[in-house]
């Protein structure tokens, strides 16, 4: 069974920090790779980051230095750590994992994270 479950979002001032959780399955901490991806109103859902099972991470251009995704194999957690927020990071802050081999995509239901300018 894949179960994806966000925490950790909220409001908080330009500048500052978050960090997000995805407490994940076993079989979804499983997947070849997990990953953070983000939609804001009326935008498309777009990549944040990404970490395969060897730990290889991947970060879009626009967080790149500022966010940091990791995951903790002892509690099935993947982590977004977000430093240095901007007004722009504000969405909606989804936890994906994708099986090696397959094009399905699984999704948590979503964070909520306001950045006020």
């Amino acid at each position: 069974q894949v179960q994806l479950v966000e925490s950790g979002g909220g409001l908080v001032q330009a500048g500052g920090s978050l960090r997000l959780s995805c407490a994940a399955s076993p079989t979804a901490f499983s997947a070849e790779t997990m990953g953070w991806y983000r939609q804001a109103p009326g935008k498309e859902r777009e990549l944040v980051a990404t970490i395969g099972r060897r730990d290889r991470t991947n970060y879009s251009d626009s967080v790149k230095g500022r966010f940091t995704i990791s995951r903790d194999n002892a509690r099935n957690t993947l982590y977004l750590l977000m430093d240095s927020l901007k007004p722009e990071d504000t969405a909606v802050y989804l936890c994906n994992c994708r099986f090696h081999g397959s094009r399905i995509d699984y999704w948590g239901q979503g964070t909520q994270v306001t950045v006020s300018s």
